[in-house]
């Protein structure tokens, strides 16, 4: 015997006011799903019954109750299911023969109900199979450890919904709720996985077991007012009724509903005003099933063919809204001549067996457990001492240990099997709701989610035409915040949902190539960002080439000035035996000229892109040309106050200084400088070095000079000995000299020093390659002046006064000083 219990009526539900007994339940509304399912579970018994491979000798009786949608009903009716046998049922056991015990109970299709039985045969431990409550609370087996489903939990329902959220592109959702385990716990389940999936949801609506059309209103505004037009709405079937007839009475238009199977499969009469409120709905349902003979069995029957079956008449006075009774003259006479063929209603439409093919699932997992009861083979059985149970006195709760390791597969092709839990495999059918042709709204399957597939492929959009709120084709945006797109990067406002942010754009150096970045990501130093700041491209490179117009200006500079003094080299040549060039020290004016030379020439090692070898040549060369130059005009300074102490009388100073004395000096002043460079290079020599700090957008490179002391001590040196020149040669500028040597050494060490003091800031505060160009400035700067204020004078005077080139006008003018 197998006891069902449904709602095959619904129930005003009133709240108490605890100052009166309470009125007793009273059935009304009559439901055509419910009694489908009634059906389908005699449907199911019959067949297995004839079925000579399934319990062979063995006939499963029922018992049908009615819980007329009430909580204190259903207690009622499971206890009198388990023990009253001459309760009102529906039964095909002779009466003649003793009533079976209740080895199992089928329903219900709410998880309150649900509850309600459970807390029966719980009690008694009574094996309860249910069809269509998807509360995830059920799933504890603490609470409900003979409970068993052939629905999946709302556990998986939950993360496909949010998943389905998140495939369309929606972050920005409200929810309504039942204020019941169902809705609770389902909408905070989805709360956690739409978190999961960045979904926000702005509010979250309850639907009270008591609501007034005041209450109604106030949840209906705050859906129309807010900002997320996709809602999801956990209710069961018979409050998502009331609330969609609330929705099309305030006209709550251009919301795009997403349901759970609960109600998404409940059918709805295709009028214009509740298509136009719910018209694109889209959410989970059942998988479908084609069950056979399942339709011909439900269309075969008519209320003259079985009177005593209550129900069937009222399920007939319905569908054709026509009256059995003949006393009844608020409607017409049923002829019985209708046919249940010629009219499409919830209760026929072979297109939608998915809750009877629950009910078709559950039945046969209670005979596939019974059929396991019966073939146990002694010694072999799953009780104390290997037994097997009493075949003539089955207990449910052996019942119950064989229905947790049921596995079977249905006649359509389904797999069945329980969990840890009693739930079933998860899986799903996306159902969207279109215009019928006929009066009904249909489902239309538009995708499956399957949570064994993996992650971002669970969700499976079929290529079907998908309507949408307002009856758009175009899937809709519903978002806070559009998406940042590339280059940009989520800045979330402060005390805000996570989905409402700003799109920041990425800052110099840094991009961001995915839409919705939380960060953008630094370059790499030898990369920029492009303009759109949504990839990487190499930075351009810089250094002072020949090929810039500044690199062949100081080129042509750099030979200009080894050009004359080539001329001068020339020209001291030609006049060598002239007082003005021997006056001067010809031996050491042509080793300044070389060095001048030197000096020119070694300009053109700072030009061109930097290698190891010409950044240690460039600074080396640079610091001891330079010595030799300032050390050369140093030796003629003292060359010059030397030959003025020599014309004293008793004076012979000048054997101190002589030529060899002279050459002496500068050869060690030079060296001192080469020993300089030398430990500069050994210890820590300048290297070539990539700049990327001076600009973002481009590379400059440049000589590093590696050891900063070495470095200032070259520059320190050099200093040092024109500090020195010049004080020697201020001294001596008014001394009787040879043609105002001292003066004119004055005059260059004047515009030498002052070329290299202010080279100082101007190569700190140039950037990329003119710092070079400024060091190159400097030094062609320096070099022209001192090849213009000590020998242009000289060869003017060669070239232009030769009359002034004599040695009586030399030793006149010097006699004259004297005097």
């Amino acid at each position: 015997m197998i006891a069902g219990i449904f709602n095959i009526h619904s129930n005003e539900n009133t709240v108490p006011s605890f100052k009166s007994k309470p009125k007793p339940a009273e059935c009304k509304d009559f439901n055509e799903r419910e009694y489908q399912s009634v059906k389908t579970m005699i449907f199911a018994i019959e067949e297995i019954n004839n079925n000579s491979k399934l319990l062979p000798n063995i006939s499963l009786g029922y018992k049908m109750y009615d819980a007329c949608s009430s909580v204190q009903l259903s207690i009622k009716k499971a206890l009198a299911a388990l023990n009253d046998p001459r309760s009102k049922s529906f039964s095909n056991l002779p009466c003649s023969r003793a009533p079976a015990p209740v080895l199992a109970v089928i329903g219900m299709s709410s998880t309150t109900y649900t509850q309600a039985v459970a807390s029966v045969t719980n009690a008694f431990q009574i094996p309860q199979v249910n069809y269509f409550s998807a509360c995830a609370c059920l799933s504890d087996r603490t609470k409900y450890s003979t409970l068993f489903r052939t629905v999946p939990s709302d556990y998986y329902q939950s993360r496909a919904l949010a998943q389905l959220v998140k495939h369309f592109g929606w972050n920005w959702v409200g929810t309504v709720r039942t204020d019941n385990d169902y809705g609770n716990d389902g909408i905070a389940s989805f709360a956690q996985a739409a978190q999961e999936e960045g979904i926000c949801i702005e509010y979250s609506a309850v639907i009270s077991t008591v609501m007034t059309r005041q209450k109604y209103i106030k949840v209906i505004r705050l859906i129309k007012e807010s900002s997320a037009k996709v809602v999801v709405a956990y209710l069961n079937a018979v409050a998502m009724k009331t609330f969609i007839e609330e929705l099309a009475l305030e006209n709550a238009t251009g919301i795009q509903w997403v349901g759970p199977l609960s109600w998404m499969t409940k059918r709805l009469p295709a009028k214009e005003e509740y298509y136009k409120i719910m018209g694109g709905t889209i959410g989970m349902a059942l998988p479908n099933a084609v069950i056979p003979g399942l339709r011909d069995y439900l269309l075969n029957i008519h209320p003259f063919w079985n009177p005593e079956d209550s129900y069937l008449k009222e399920l007939w006075e319905v569908i054709f809204n026509c009256s059995l009774n003949s006393k009844d003259v608020t409607k017409n006479k049923c002829t019985g001549a209708e046919n249940l063929r010629d009219i499409k209603t919830e209760y026929n439409d072979e297109g939608e067996f998915r809750v009877p093919s629950c009910v078709y699932k559950a039945l046969y997992s209670v005979a596939h457990a019974l059929h396991n009861v019966y073939n146990c083979k002694d010694a072999q059985g799953p009780f104390i001492n290997k037994t097997c149970a009493d075949k003539m006195r089955v207990e449910p709760w052996q019942v119950l240990h064989y229905l947790k390791n049921v596995n079977f597969t249905t006649v359509y092709g389904d797999n069945v099997y329980f969990d840890a839990y009693g739930d079933p495999e998860p899986r799903y059918e996306v159902v969207n709701w279109q215009l019928g042709e006929e009066r009904l709204i249909k489902f239309v399957t538009v995708g499956f989610y399957d949570p064994s597939l993996p992650d971002g492929r669970r969700i499976q959009i079929n290529n079907v035409s998908i309507v949408w709120a307002g009856g758009h084709n175009e899937v809709p945006k519903h978002v806070c915040t559009e998406s940042c797109l590339p280059g940009t990067h989520k800045a979330v406002r402060k005390g805000q949902h996570i989905c409402c942010f700003d799109c920041i754009p990425c800052a110099e150096g840094e991009i961001s190539n995915q839409t919705n970045s939380l960060h953008c990501m630094s370059c790499p130093l030898d990369f920029r960002s492009s303009q759109e700041k949504t990839q990487c491209i190499l930075k351009d490179t810089e250094f002072l080439s020949f090929e810039d117009i500044m690199g062949s200006l100081l080129v042509f500079l750099s030979f200009l000035g080894t050009l004359m003094t080539f001329c001068v080299v020339i020209i001291f040549i030609l006049y060598h035996d002239t007082p003005v060039v021997r006056a001067n020290n010809s031996e050491l004016s042509f080793l300044l000229l070389f060095s001048l030379i030197l000096c020119f020439l070694c300009s053109l090692t700072f030009i061109g892109q930097p290698s190891e070898w010409s950044c240690m040549l460039r600074h080396t060369v640079f610091g001891i040309t330079f010595a030799l130059c300032i050390s050369c005009i140093l030796a003629k300074t003292v060359v010059v106050l030397m030959a003025f102490r020599a014309t004293l009388p008793g004076s012979n100073v000048m054997k101190w200084f002589g030529p060899c004395q002279q050459r002496m000096s500068v050869a060690s002043f030079t060296l001192t400088q080469g020993l300089i460079c030398m430990l500069w290079l050994l210890l820590s020599p300048p290297l070539p070095h990539k700049n990327v700090k001076s600009y973002k957008e481009k590379i400059i490179l440049e000589c590093e000079v590696g050891s900063m002391v070495a470095f200032c001590t070259v520059l320190g040196y050099i200093g040092f000995l024109s500090a020195v020149c010049f004080i020697l040669a201020f001294l001596a500028r008014k001394l009787p000299d040879n043609f105002n040597e001292a003066q004119l050494i004055t005059f260059s060490m004047l515009i030498f020093c002052s070329v290299w003091i202010t080279f100082i800031p101007a190569y700190i505060s140039s950037p990329g390659k003119y710092t070079v160009a400024v060091e190159i400035f400097a030094i062609l700067a320096s070099s022209f002046g001192l090849l213009f204020c000590i020998f242009v004078p000289k060869c003017y005077v060669i070239i232009f006064k030769p009359d002034q080139n004599t040695r009586k006008h030399i030793m006149g003018k010097t006699l004259s000083k004297s005097l």
